[in-house]
């Protein structure tokens, strides 16, 4: 079982910045992507960023150029960190892994972008 401890949400102001990190813990050997989807209220989830194991990173269009998704293979741990933080930015923000083609969700942490 893997497990997924999310931390660094919060409220900004729009313009303002916050770092999201994600980190894994339990049978973590073998996994590869990890990355961020989110999910506003009443709207459905969507990826925000993902970067496989040794890969390049992908990014959704309406963050390319503000967000940077990381990885720390050595502390299993993928960051995402947010600048020009826009109001269309708040949501719940949830950190995944995949293990054997396993998807596995953190608990998820709320992002709110005051205008």
């Amino acid at each position: 079982q893997v497990q997924l401890v999310e931390s660094g949400g919060g409220l900004v102001q729009a313009g303002g910045s916050l770092r999201l990190s994600c980190a894994a813990s339990g049978s973590i050997f073998g996994l590869t992507a990890m990355g961020w989807y989110r999910q506003a209220p009443g709207k459905t989830r969507e990826l925000v960023a993902d970067i496989p194991s040794g890969g390049s990173p992908n990014y959704a269009d309406s963050v390319k150029g503000r967000f940077t998704i990381s990885r720390d293979n050595a502390k299993n741990t993928v960051y995402l960190q947010m600048n020009s933080l826009k109001p269309e930015d708040t949501a719940v923000y949830y950190c995944y892994a995949v293990r054997i083609a396993t998807m596995v969700w953190g608990q998820g942490t709320q992002v709110t972008v005051s205008s």
